[in-house]
């Protein structure tokens, strides 16, 4: 038996015979370095199984490209999104750039889906004639992309068919229901707009066979046209809906220069010439011709760049486009090292349920934590000074977890339903329908 000062006289934490009870301060760093090792052998063996795994002749900067574009959609929509006290003690929709104007270039270099309609019009080219080879038809290769793009959707839209009545049924505002609508709303619309321009990709198969490079230019000069008839002398005689005119040939424009580029027409000098005509127009557009300087919609603001797009679109895309090519051997060689790529092959895996799920992410960290403590500096309140876009990057980091844990949940509707039964897959479809009903009833 122990006595009493044997006892006192033990190491702290020590038991009998001296084994130790509670691990030091040196053991759980140990522990927690053992973790990260191991942490780091495991993503390094992984990496070497993608990288071997991955075909010589694969284009990895496209995929790292669309990887890109899709990480400044997040980080654009996580930062431009702030919240404010609507009338009815609800949320509204309060962007920084109608306090912080400076921060309009920020946008000049988020909105990158130039990029991502570059790498479209690449990867179809290039799908279209492989499935052409093996005898697929093209309606047969137009529904398979398009399935492919539509399932995430239906994913993100069924679930707030039914999250949204059960808001309601809770007594949440309707300035909060309106805002959810919009901004589960807001990167949708794109994909709609990508859908028709997938659907044309024969047109733009044959445009290119015709006219080579040049094919890009007539999308351009539609848009050219349409901004000459809105904004002219003549702009207030135009209907309100001329605009719309310019939503496929605007981003068109990089599609198209993505059939070039797969088939071989896009060199360097090229790319020189597309980087200075389109900084040299973004710049004439914004200094003398009176085009908003942010690339993305401000509230308060009549005229806007991207809704309906402007000729600023495709003037920032051919700068963006015209570097992408420049830099494409140097971003290849890195891409040539097993982590990096990994990481590039997984973000591309999973594209589309970073981009239709990164809003709900952003509200399900901001709906509870107004619901508990009301007004909270960076997410939501009057963004007001350069603090408060310091504060906004420290919520991008908890967007960032939320987002995380819903990738983790809903990567698998990236995939084929094959283990979903029809009936559900019927159910998904139909409360996506009745989530759209829903959202022009609320919007």
């Amino acid at each position: 038996m122990v006595s009493a000062p044997e006892r006192d006289a033990r190491p702290a934490g020590r038991g009998p015979r001296g084994a130790r009870l509670t691990p030091s301060p040196a053991d759980r760093a140990g522990s927690g370095r053992g973790v990260i090792a191991a942490g780091a052998a495991r993503w390094r063996t992984f990496a070497a199984r993608i990288d071997a795994g991955t075909p010589p002749e694969r284009e990895r900067t496209a995929d790292a490209l669309r990887a890109l574009a899709i990480a400044g959609v997040l980080i654009g929509h996580w930062l431009v999104g702030g919240f404010a006290i609507a009338a009815d003690g609800g949320l509204r929709i309060a962007s920084p750039l109608s306090t912080l104007p400076g921060l309009a270039p920020a946008s000049w270099v988020l909105q990158m889906l130039g990029l991502f309609f570059l790498v479209g019009g690449y990867s179809s080219t290039l799908s279209r004639e492989r499935s052409a080879a093996r005898g697929t038809s093209y309606s047969g290769w137009l529904r398979d992309r398009l399935v492919r793009l539509l399932r995430p959707v239906v994913a993100v839209t069924a679930l707030w068919a039914v999250a949204l009545p059960l808001l309601a049924a809770s007594g949440t505002p309707a300035s909060t229901l309106r805002t959810t609508v919009v901004l589960v709303l807001q990167p949708l619309w794109f994909i709609g707009v990508y859908l028709v321009i997938t659907a044309l990709t024969p047109l733009a198969l044959a445009a290119d066979r015709r006219f080579g490079a040049w094919a890009a230019l007539p999308p351009v000069l539609v848009v050219l046209v349409v901004d000459a008839l809105r904004y002219g002398p003549y702009g207030e005689a135009m209907p309100a809906w001329l605009g719309l005119v310019n939503l496929i040939p605007a981003w068109w424009f990089g599609y198209q220069l993505g059939v070039a580029w797969a088939r071989g027409r896009l060199g360097r000098p090229l790319a020189v010439v597309m980087i200075v005509v389109g900084a040299g127009a973004f710049a004439l557009l914004i200094a003398k011709l009176g085009y908003p300087a942010s690339m993305v919609g401000v509230p308060g603001v009549d005229r806007s760049n991207s809704n309906p797009p402007s000729l600023l679109v495709p003037a920032l895309a051919a700068v963006q486009c015209g570097l992408a090519l420049l830099l494409r051997d140097r971003l290849e060689r890195a891409l040539r090292r097993p982590a990096l790529w990994a990481a590039v092959a997984v973000a591309n895996l999973s594209a589309m349920t970073f981009f239709c799920w990164h809003q709900t992410a952003m509200l399900a960290v901001t709906l509870p934590v107004f619901a508990g403590a009301g007004p909270v500096p960076g997410l939501i309140g009057v963004p007001e000074g350069p603090g408060w876009v310091l504060l906004r990057a420290a919520w991008i980091g908890g967007f960032a977890v939320m987002m995380a844990v819903l990738w983790a949940v809903m990567r698998r509707f990236d995939g084929p339903w094959t283990g979903v039964r029809l009936p559900l897959r019927a159910l998904a479809g139909a409360l996506a329908i009745g989530y759209a009903g829903l959202a022009v009833l609320v919007y």
